[in-house]
Order: C-alpha cells, then sequence, then structure tokens
C-alpha cells in the first residue's frame, strides 16, 4: 500500500462517517502567542475545545503538518541518530467537537487499523490513564471497559500522567488518553519477550502509533484543571510510523514518503544509504530537514535570525552541515532535491507548488551563504584540537563560539569531539548560551 493510498484510506473512512475533510493548517503559526510551529493536529482547533468559536461541523478529519523542534515536544536532537524521530511529520486526525466520544472514538479506531489497514490484531497494545493524584483525576475505567470489547485485557496496560494524558502546553485544553502501540519484531523476538514489556520503553520495533486524545479538560495558568464546555475528541496518528508499519518495514526512512528523496541524494552525492552509520545519519537528516525546511518557507516563514525564522534557519544549517561532513557535499545541493518532494507531495499540498520557486530560491541561497562560513569553523575547531594534544574536554566558550560566531550545529562539535576521542563542556556551552540570553534581553 503506498503512502498516498494510506493517507486516502484514512480521509475517506471518517468521511464516510459525516466527518468533514479540512486541509491542513500552515506549518508555521501566526496567531498564537504560546506556540511557534503547529506541533500536533489539534493546534488550528484549539479555540473550539475551548467554545471560542464554532466549527463549520462538529466531526472533522485531516491530515496536519507538524514540526517539532522546541519546547515541550523537542525531536531535533534525536532527528537522523534513529530510524523515527522527524522534525516534520504529518499528523492524521479526526474530531468531534461535543458529540461522540470514547465510544465512537475507540471503535472506529480499532476497526480502521484492524479491519481496513489490516494489522494483526496480537501486534496491538493499548494502554489508559490510571490517574494523578495531585491532579484530583481518576483512572479511566470508561476506556478500559471498552477496549475489553475489543481487545483482550492482556493486551491493556495502564500509563501515568507522562504517558497517558496528553497536554499541548504549559496551559490550555488537555485530557486523559489511550494510546495504541504496535510490536513488529520478528516472531523469534516476540516468543521471548512480550510486547506488553516494551511498549513506551523506546524500542524502535514497538511503538505508540495512534493517541486517542479524551480533551475534557483546560490546565490553567496556576496548574489547576477545569472542564472544558464539552467533552471533546482529538486523535493523532503518525503517518510516518503508520506507512513503516504497512509497507512492513523496520524504518521509517524506508518507506515510499523518504526513499525517493534519499535516492535523489545517493544520485548528487555518489554515496549510498545503508554502508555506513554516520553516512546514514546524514542521509536521514538532510531528507527530514528538507521537509521541514521546504513547508516552512512554503507557508511564508523565511530563515531568519530571530523567532521562528532563526529555528527554520538552524534546521537547515543541521543538513547542511551533515552534508558537508559526511557526504562530502562541498556545494549547495539540498535545492535539487526539493523537485522530488514537491512532486510526491503537492497533488495534497498544494503551496508546494505555488511557492517551488521561491523555496529553491531561499533553500540555494542559504546553502550557498552557510558553506562560506562551516569551513572557517571546522578549521577552527581542528586548530583547536591540535593545538591542544593534551586536550580530554573542549570548553564550552570554543563549542559557543563555533555555534554563535560560525552558525556551527553543536551536535557537529559533538561529533567530531567523539571522533577525536573527546568530549565537549556541556555545562559551560550552556552557561555561554544563557549568558547570549541575558544578553538579548537586557538590549530588548
Amino acid at each position: 500500500m503506498t503512502s498516498k493510498e494510506i493517507r486516502k484510506q484514512f480521509l475517506d473512512f471518517f468521511e464516510s462517517r459525516q466527518h468533514l475533510i479540512v486541509p491542513s493548517a500552515p506549518i508555521v503559526l501566526k496567531d498564537d502567542p504560546t506556540l511557534m510551529f503547529n506541533n500536533s493536529g489539534m493546534a488550528q482547533f484549539k479555540d473550539f475545545f475551548l467554545g471560542y468559536k464554532k466549527p463549520t461541523s462538529v466531526r472533522l478529519a485531516d491530515t496536519q503538518k507538524c514540526l517539532r523542534v522546541s519546547g515541550k515536544h523537542n525531536d531535533l536532537d534525536d532527528v537522523g541518530k534513529d530510524t523515527y524521530h522527524h522534525t516534520m511529520f504529518e499528523m492524521l486526525g479526526n474530531w468531534s467537537f461535543g458529540d461522540y466520544f470514547k465510544k465512537e472514538a475507540i471503535g472506529w479506531a480499532w476497526e480502521l487499523l484492524t479491519n481496513v489497514y489490516g494489522i494483526p490484531k496480537d501486534w496491538l497494545y493499548v494502554t489508559v490513564f490510571e490517574g494523578d493524584k495531585k491532579d484530583g483525576t481518576s483512572a479511566d475505567t470508561e476506556a478500559l471497559e471498552l477496549w475489553k470489547t475489543h481487545v483482550d485485557e492482556d493486551r491493556i496496560l495502564f500509563g501515568n500522567k507522562k504517558d497517558n494524558f496528553w497536554e499541548m502546553g504549559e496551559t490550555g485544553p488537555c485530557g486523559p488518553c489511550s494510546e495504541i502501540h504496535v510490536d513488529i519484531r520478528p516472531a523469534e523476538e516476540k516468543s521471548k519477550i512480550s510486547g506488553k514489556d516494551l511498549v513506551n520503553k523506546d524500542h524502535p520495533q514497538v511503538i505508540e502509533i495512534w493517541n486517542l486524545v479524551f480533551m475534557e479538560f483546560l490546565r490553567k495558568a496556576d496548574g489547576s484543571l477545569e472542564e472544558l464546555p464539552a467533552k471533546n475528541i482529538d486523535t493523532g496518528m503518525g503517518f510516518e510510523r503508520l506507512a513503516m508499519v504497512l509497507q512492513s518495514k523496520t524504518s521509517n526512512y524506508d518507506t515510499d514518503i523518504f526513499q525517493p528523496l534519499i535516492h535523489e541524494v545517493e544520485k548528487i552525492s555518489g554515496k549510498k544509504y545503508g554502508e555506513k552509520h554516520q553516512t546514514d545519519v546524514a542521509f536521514r537528516v538532510v531528507t527530514d530537514h528538507l521537509r521541514a525546511v521546504s513547508f516552512a518557507i512554503a507557508d511564508g516563514q523565511l530563515p531568519s535570525n530571530t523567532g521562528a525564522g532563526y529555528v527554520i534557519r538552524r534546521i537547515l544549517r543541521r543538513a547542511i552541515s551533515y552534508g558537508y561532513r559526511f557526504l562530502d557535499m562541498k556545494e549547495a545541493f539540498i535545492y535539487k532535491v526539493f523537485p522530488i518532494l514537491k512532486e510526491q507531495m503537492a497533488d495534497f499540498f498544494p503551496e508546494l507548488q505555488k511557492q517551488s520557486t521561491l523555496v529553491t530560491e531561499v533553500i540555494k541561497e542559504e546553502e550557498t551563504n552557510f558553506l562560506h562560513t562551516i569551513e572557517h569553523g571546522l578549521v577552527r575547531l581542528d586548530n583547536f584540537i591540535k593545538q591542544n594534544p593534551d586536550l580530554k574536554v573542549i570548553p564550552g566558550d570554543v563549542v559557543f563560539e563555533l555555534y554563535d560566531t560560525y552558525g556551527f550545529p553543536t551536535d557537529l562539535s559533538r561529533i567530531i569531539a567523539e571522533e577525536q576521542e573527546l568530549t565537549i563542556d556541556e555545562a559551560g556551552f550552556e552557561t555561554e548560551m544563557n549568558k547570549q540570553k541575558q544578553r538579548s534581553k537586557s538590549a530588548s
């Protein structure tokens, strides 16, 4: 099943159940002071949950472009190093605003996964909220009883507030949730260790695939909870992870979402994916970050030195750095991969076609400019290491200078240090970062 078919089947399923299909909101948020980027499917519907606005339909479904790089959902440092974290990803979601609640949300999720997508029932585990004394919330026995009509009780686990109480941020709509996890390990491994023991343990093949949030509370600034005007449903299913499962892959990057991009980078760089760990990390960083930056630019966010623009610039520079260091790409090349992304996704996200020239030109210009400085950064670091032969730890102020003056990603300094059997002074770097933040505050 292709990724396009997977996306279409999801939307068709909910459209046949009286859901209005709505387009994705922009990946960049301009009117929410609490968020720079859409980091979940529900961000554009926040006012509906709060009762401030009325939706065009009480049932909606969509696929939302999301970006997670900072704050509570910080994935940037993980991206590329494993096979399932991303900066930009799609979140498939269905929504109910004061209409249906747990029974339908749970029943339809199970039906779609097992009957429509054909995922074997014995691959799946579900979690429910155990309650939290501090918040005064009780265990979600209602969800437990509903799940027991679909799945054996020994496949249902209770989870704590960290895993089974979803919150948008420090304040805002929130509620208990049920996660659906899938175990795609080989049968031999499953016979040795139960998947139940690996749920929420960061196992790359026992992963959360869908989160059903029963949105019924508002987290206030003082930390207390109050009930929302209505009981709502907010679900989010990771599109890339779903494709991995349905296409029988063990890595998101092996799906047809990423493979065309990886093949293009192979063609341009002359390197091969799957031969060397650090090269593979670079392939994943470049292809993931291209997606994030392209969608952000297409939605109107240009790279800059402040705010959301700075985040986009940092993501792109991380990709350029990995390409330079591990793919031997000394000239701009990432912009050349964009046409493949556009070909893949413009039919569902037409902004990629409409803003094609802008995206290409901005990425090329950013690459060209940064490549002029990255060489100086590498020379500076190499010289420092050579001049200090007894060095064990690279000082935090040196790492900060590379970061601040040359735009050198800290994780690249870390990798180069590890290659020389060195470490970096993480605490010292953080101290320098905090000093800069204080200077910025004083200047403003």
